[in-house]
């Protein structure tokens, strides 16, 4: 079932786009602003030129790099914008503008596995106002009541991967007994907690998450995996931290293509073959894929998945199921 597209349809990356910090410098302020009309008018070329040319008396302002780099990119010159995108991120390590994932889609074969942690927590502490009023009422998103139609019954100890404002667990009221939310962005968190309905709220980056021995009924990630590439060590920890009759939920955008793809809008698709063959490595088993659309994006629909999975049988599980078979 693919969700209704409601209102008008701003582009996710313009929504979603850190706001440019001044360089400190009014000159180079004001140049960037003319760059900025020049590039409006169509003239990326002369954008391009301008904010090189700016871009030595400011050398350590990564938002003004990235800037020359995306009207570089605008202009064709990809020898610029892979320079400028390699000063920004000189100048941040941490990455907090995204400058590792520009670079990725100017080469054959993308470096990162992930969206860097810094440049996910900067966006969303910035969306967070804004973030249901864009993505539900403009965008027409739906994934949580898409997940919440695919997992039937009762859901008893649940963990909300990505949880962001709580759209998922306000999807799920009334079906578990507890209810726990890990995200990035702490200003999420506050919306979330604003809400009134999970037990438990924490900052938690899910690309490092260990197995800690606590064990849930049912996790889920509803469109959180978009800026995770490789999910095998997500979906490993997800394998041992479920119950033995636990269930998995999640959503991922999905290509034709095989493995893992890196799309311009900076978030990651996933073949199905890859998801299945995830899935199957790791134990899960009544693994179900569904196709479906969870939301449009500069007017068109975004191709995704929503999956169900049953937790793996432990070990002793398994040698019980041999020992049945033998006899």
């Amino acid at each position: 079932m693919a969700c209704r597209r409601r209102g008008g349809i701003p582009c996710l990356d313009a929504i979603m786009a850190p706001l440019l910090t001044s360089s400190g410098d009014l000159a180079a302020d004001r140049r960037l602003s003319y760059a900025d009309a020049l590039l409006a008018e169509g003239d990326a070329r002369a954008a391009a030129d301008l904010m090189r040319e700016t871009m030595p008396t400011v050398p350590m302002w990564t938002a003004g790099w990235m800037r020359l780099g995306e009207m570089a990119d605008a202009a064709g010159d990809a020898t610029l914008a892979q320079e400028a995108y390699a000063q920004a991120l000189a100048t941040d390590p941490s990455d907090r503008f995204g400058a590792t994932l520009r670079l990725d889609l100017h080469r054959a074969v993308p470096l990162a596995e992930r969206v860097p942690a810094a440049h996910v927590e900067a966006l969303f502490d910035d969306y967070a106002p804004r973030f249901e009023a864009s993505l539900v009422g403009a965008l027409g998103y739906c994934g949580p009541d898409r997940i919440a139609e695919a997992l039937s019954g009762p859901l008893g100890r649940v963990l909300d991967l990505g949880c962001g404002t709580g759209l998922m667990g306000a999807a799920i009221v009334g079906r578990y007994d507890w209810l726990g939310g890990y995200d990035l962005s702490a200003r999420m968190l506050a919306q979330a907690k604003d809400k009134a309905i999970y037990d438990h709220l924490e900052q938690r980056d899910l690309a490092t998450l260990m197995v800690d021995g606590s064990r849930y009924d049912t996790i889920i990630a509803a469109d959180v995996f978009i800026y995770i590439g490789t999910l095998e060590r997500i979906i490993g920890w997800v394998a041992a931290s479920l119950t033995d009759t636990g269930r998995f939920a999640f959503t991922v955008e999905v290509h034709d293509g095989e493995g893992v793809k890196l799309q311009p809008s900076h978030r990651y698709a996933h073949s199905e073959r890859y998801i299945r063959s995830l899935l199957d490595v790791a134990g899960f088993r009544d693994v179900q894929l569904s196709q479906t659309t969870l939301r449009q994006d500069r007017g068109e629909p975004i191709a995704a998945l929503i999956v169900t999975a049953h937790a793996p049988l432990r070990t002793s599980d398994r040698e019980g199921e041999a020992e049945e078979t033998m006899a």
